[in-house]
């Protein structure tokens, strides 16, 4: 709110004409203006920077920038952040039940699931998982300590596809986990005794009732959270992937004399992506926020109309004076 200095009006004779109006003039903030102004002058030197500086190449980088091999590698981060991202938010809502459950041995299993995976570096499961095959070349289902039913060959299931989407969704889970934990914890223990008076089954309550409360919670935090999942596929590019990052590498190997520009390429690719992810969890949580707010908050279009509402009254307004 924008603080003001009230003056007083005159005061007026009995028999004399009524004092003035009262005038309400806003208190000039100079040190505002003065940072507004810094802050413009260091943006217009970085810009001019960035373009005029020939050590970008920004015309290599137009011609990078939707090269066939760049858009596939896009494709393949595109796969497996969506696999992962599906894979992980599943196996999360699990691990998130099992700690909740009322069976220890539930619980323990999803305690020490969660603590391991968060305390590994992703690298190294991507690492141990692609030389997985020389520990166990088969795998079998079956009687532990009996006969196998089943038996699969590890090297023909263990793609490098395969592999980069269960390492980065087993470690996925386990933040997961602890994201969808902390939504359903922070939904009223009113809500889960009026769901429990229903006499509906433990499922219907935790999907029809606690679980959509839960999500205004849990959209904010697993949407950062994929935000994440999504630059860390860059790492998939050390098991033999070839992704974007992966994709940018190896043409920056082939073509030394165009790192900057490929590099660059990748993170304005990187940017895309993540803008339109945050685009995609505003409108999901003004979704969610219906039943919780009074007014959901503006989209950017209606805060444009609003603005340019405001403009044109501000106009009228200063051409009738």
């Amino acid at each position: 709110m924008t603080e003001s200095l009230l003056l007083p009006a005159p005061p007026s004779g009995p028999s004399g004409p009524p004092g003035p109006t009262e005038r309400v003039l806003p208190l000039r903030r100079p040190g505002r203006w003065v940072t507004a102004v810094v802050v413009l002058v260091l943006v217009a030197q970085a810009a001019h920077g960035l373009v005029a500086n020939p050590f970008y190449q920004w015309d290599r980088f137009a011609y990078w920038f939707l090269r066939p091999a760049v858009l596939d590698g896009l494709l393949i981060t595109l796969q497996v952040t969506a696999y992962s991202a599906v894979l992980g938010l599943a196996g999360g809502v699990l691990l998130a039940l099992g700690r909740l459950s009322d069976n220890p041995v539930l619980r323990s299993v999803s305690w020490t699931y969660i603590w391991l995976f968060r305390s590994v570096p992703l690298i190294v499961v991507l690492l141990f998982l692609y030389n997985l095959s020389a520990l166990y070349p088969t795998l079998s289902l079956g009687v532990p300590f009996g006969p196998a039913f089943l038996t699969f060959d590890e090297s023909r299931l263990a793609t490098d596809l395969v592999v980069a989407v269960i390492g980065l969704s087993l470690c996925e889970a386990a933040y997961a986990a602890e994201i969808v934990r902390a939504g359903v914890l922070s939904v009223d223990q009113g809500q889960h005794e009026a769901a429990a008076a229903l006499g509906l089954p433990g499922r219907y309550q935790f999907a029809r009732i606690v679980f959509p409360q839960a999500l205004r919670s849990i959209v904010p935090s697993y949407v950062n959270q994929l935000i994440g999942l999504l630059k860390a596929t860059s790492l998939v590019f050390y098991v033999s992937l070839l992704d974007l990052f992966g994709t940018v590498q190896s043409l920056s190997s082939t073509y030394p004399g165009d790192v900057v520009p490929l590099l660059l390429v990748a993170t304005v690719w990187y940017v895309i992506l993540t803008s339109l992810v945050s685009v995609v969890q505003f409108y999901v949580e003004r979704h969610y926020a219906r039943g919780a707010l009074r007014t959901v908050p503006p989209t950017p279009l209606q805060r444009a109309r609003a603005g340019l509402s405001d403009l044109r009254a501000r106009l009228r307004e200063e051409t009738a004076r």
